[in-house]
C-alpha cells in the first residue's frame, strides 16, 4: 500500500508539472501572439500610411497634369530625398509626356549647385536642407530642362539628423512663370519609407496648389482688362 501510495503521489506530482509546463507555454504563446500582433498593426499601419500618401499623391499628379496639358505649359522636378520618385508618380500617369519635360535627381550637394545652379554660398552657410535651396533648385530644373514650372525636394528622410536638421525636416519647392510659386516647410513622422512618400504627395498638392493660384490670378487680370463701359 505504501507502494501505491508513492506512486499515486508521483504520478499527481508528474500531472501537476506537467500543467504547469503546458501553461506557461501557453502563457508564452499568448505573448508571443501579442507581440507579432502588435508588430503587424504598427506595420500595417505604416503601410497603409504611405498608399494614402501614394494615392493621393497620383490623383495630385493626374490634375497637375491634366491642368498644365490644357494650359499647353510644362513641368519638371528637381528632387533630393525623393530621389526620383516624384518623376515616377508624374509618369505613372498615362499621357504625361504631354506636360512632364524630364528631373534631376541631384541626391549630391556639389549636384544641386553644379547641375541646377543652387547658390554655393547658400550651400555652405545652410545646407542642403533649407527652403530657399528647394527653391533655387525648382527654379533651377526649370531653366535647365526648359519647363514653365520647376517642383523641387529636399530633406531628411532618416535615419540620421543632415545639417543640423532633425529628421522628418522637408522642403518642397514649386517656381512658375512670372514669380508665381511657393516653399513649404514640413515636419513629418515616420520612417523614412513613409517620409519620403509623404514629402512625394506633399510636392504635388502644392504644385496643383499653385498651378489651380495661377489660373484665378490670371482670370482676374483678364477679367480687369475687359470691364463693361458705364452709360
Amino acid at each position: 500500500m505504501t507502494g501505491d501510495g508513492v506512486g499515486a503521489r508521483s504520478v499527481d506530482g508528474g500531472a501537476r508539472e506537467a500543467g504547469a509546463v503546458e501553461g506557461a507555454g501557453a502563457c508564452e504563446a499568448d505573448a508571443a501572439g501579442v507581440h507579432e500582433t502588435g508588430a503587424a498593426g504598427n506595420a500595417g499601419s505604416h503601410e497603409a500610411g504611405a498608399a494614402g500618401a501614394r494615392a493621393v499623391g497620383t490623383w495630385a499628379a493626374a490634375e497637375a497634369l491634366r491642368t498644365l496639358a490644357e494650359r499647353g505649359e510644362t513641368v519638371a522636378a528637381a528632387e533630393s530625398l525623393t530621389g526620383g520618385l516624384v518623376a515616377a508618380e508624374l509618369t505613372a500617369v498615362p499621357g504625361a509626356s504631354r506636360a512632364f519635360r524630364g528631373s534631376v535627381t541631384a541626391y549630391a550637394t556639389e549636384v544641386k549647385a553644379a547641375v541646377l545652379g543652387v547658390d554655393g554660398g547658400l550651400l555652405s552657410a545652410r545646407g542642403a536642407v533649407d527652403g530657399e535651396v528647394a527653391r533655387q533648385m525648382a527654379d533651377g530644373v526649370r531653366g535647365a530642362l526648359g519647363a514653365d514650372w520647376g517642383v523641387a525636394t529636399t530633406g531628411v528622410a532618416g535615419p540620421e539628423p543632415q545639417d543640423g536638421q532633425p529628421v522628418g525636416t522637408v522642403f518642397v519647392a514649386v517656381v512658375g512663370p512670372g514669380g508665381a510659386g511657393a516653399v513649404q516647410e514640413l515636419a513629418l513622422n515616420g520612417d523614412r519609407a513613409g517620409i519620403r512618400a509623404e514629402s512625394v504627395r506633399m510636392a504635388l498638392e502644392v504644385l496643383l496648389s499653385e498651378l489651380i493660384e495661377n489660373a484665378r490670378t490670371q482670370d482676374t487680370e483678364h477679367g480687369g482688362d475687359s470691364g463693361c463701359l458705364q452709360p
